[in-house]
């Protein structure tokens, strides 16, 4: 198993931010309602906290000295260096999980999260990811 230096601070720090954001969208809305009414608030949080994001970015894939620019696409990459994957679902597929580890991978970026608004605490419904 290959061993990663330290997450940097500044996306720690980032990070808290992501999450606060979850918190105060699941706070105001709470759980039942569609995955991009969850996104389009989150994304607003994230920018009243100076974050800067990009929703539904297409990732261009790298493979065997190839590039495919129909890849994949992340829910929310935020300062250019976290994934957020987005869900409004009653169970989180294991897959889903493997996804973003596999996102990370293939972008070369340290964190993710997967965020599950539709749960009755939000502190439940958010895994974080390093790589």
């Amino acid at each position: 198993m290959k061993k990663y230096p330290p997450i940097p601070q500044h996306l720690e720090e980032t990070g808290k931010l992501i999450v606060d954001s979850a918190y105060t969208v699941h706070k105001n809305l709470g759980p039942g309602l569609l995955e991009k009414i969850y996104e389009l608030c989150f994304c607003h949080e994230l920018g009243k906290r100076g974050l800067s994001y990009l929703r539904q970015q297409e990732i261009p894939i790298k493979y065997d000295g190839l590039q495919f620019d129909e890849g994949l696409r992340l829910d929310v990459l935020v300062e250019n260096e976290i994934i957020c994957e987005l869900k409004a679902v009653d169970e989180v597929n294991p897959v889903w999980e493997a996804q973003v580890l596999s996102h990370l991978k293939l972008t070369e970026n340290r964190l993710g999260y997967l965020i599950n608004f539709n749960v009755v605490n939000i502190g439940s419904g958010i895994r974080r990811f390093v790589r």
